[in-house]
């Protein structure tokens, strides 16, 4: 059986073939420079699908991509968040077993800048509709951020997903609010956020609560504590109420998405699929009703688009997904 490539994880040699027979016929697609190949190298050579082979071209530079005007910058590198709500934090604390025997799992959520504790609440499960109703109670009460920080947990982020993008990380796309992932295994990108886990737990968790009500009060009355009497060093000693104030984007459900640049819009179908000209190619559940742009760069060869997120190249001959560069995955930051 022959392997599947990606562009990515091609061997040198073939990949510097691609280049070159790109650079000898510069005004030639993909799939004629895949058929190049297919002559001019050995049998044992396994050449790669069209998509793979136009990724490669993309990646070098060698293929034009259309313009778009962005509303945002492109890629994922962790913001300063200097100024209140423009980056949230967002965690679970340990789960801890309650005097009822249930376990709590805590959703907690500050605010970069001011230190803000948003949210702590008592769940019975990291299950993703539980965040989702949380996560609007916030939004509508605070305002959108303009970008939110998280580890690569679930529901945060989805492990076998493109891009591991969740059902949750998408709504917030949708909402317009940029996805920050730190590094695995490097909590100290969210080190703020850790540091308050440490004193919740000391504070609010020992003893346990009776119950998921008890838990609750608890939590409660440790970010009102948190937030207006406690002074922190790293704010000059005010408490984070004295410089949080509320976003001024108000949460009022979610825009359309609209694709003036790409040459259609298809909307994924509930088992994660991008259906054109009848052919079925997986894309990810994850997206299963979301609209995505589709544009026609080569023949055969479309582009795909989430939002301003250009997601990979499908090949409708071979109905695969070539996908690019991760636009979502974390990058190098300073400790916070």
């Amino acid at each position: 059986m022959c392997p599947v490539w990606t562009a990515n994880q091609l061997p040198e040699q073939v990949e510097a073939a691609i280049v070159a027979a790109k650079k000898e016929k510069p005004h030639w697609g993909a799939r004629k420079i895949r058929e190049r190949l297919l002559r001019r190298l050995p049998q044992a050579v396994k050449v790669p699908a069209a998509s793979t082979v136009h990724a490669v071209m993309d990646r070098h530079g060698l293929v034009t991509r259309m313009v778009r005007h962005r509303t945002k910058a492109e890629g994922t590198s962790l913001s300063d968040g200097l100024h209140p709500n423009d980056l949230w934090c967002v965690d679970y604390k340990g789960e801890f077993q309650l005097s009822d025997k249930r376990y709590c799992y805590p959703l907690t959520v500050t605010d970069h800048a001011s230190r803000y504790l948003l949210l702590c609440e008592a769940l019975e499960s990291t299950r993703e509709e539980l965040a989702f109703r949380a996560f609007e109670r916030l939004f509508k009460e605070r305002g959108l951020p303009q970008a939110i920080r998280s580890d690569n947990g679930v529901p945060f982020a989805a492990p076998h997903g493109l891009f591991q993008l969740s059902r949750l990380s998408v709504w917030w796309l949708r909402l317009g609010i940029s996805v920050e992932r730190i590094r695995p295994g490097h909590p100290q990108q969210n080190g703020r956020h850790e540091r308050m886990h440490l004193t919740l737990k000391k504070e609010a968790t020992r003893p346990a609560g009776a119950n998921m009500l008890q838990q609750q009060a608890e939590f409660d009355t440790f970010m009102e504590e948190f937030n207006r009497e406690r002074p922190h060093e790293a704010l000059e000693m005010k408490c984070p109420a004295e410089l949080y104030t509320a976003s001024a984007r108000p949460y009022t459900g979610i825009p359309e998405p609209h694709y003036p640049f790409h040459d259609r819009t298809v909307v994924v179908t509930s088992c994660g699929r991008v259906c054109l000209y009848r052919k079925k190619i997986n894309l990810s559940k994850s997206l299963a009703g979301q609209a995505v742009g589709v544009k026609e760069v080569d023949n055969g060869i479309w582009l795909v688009s989430f939002m301003d997120y250009d997601l990979g190249y499908i090949d409708l001959e071979e109905k695969t997904l070539q996908p690019l560069e991760n636009p979502f995955g974390p990058k190098v930051s300073p400790m916070s």
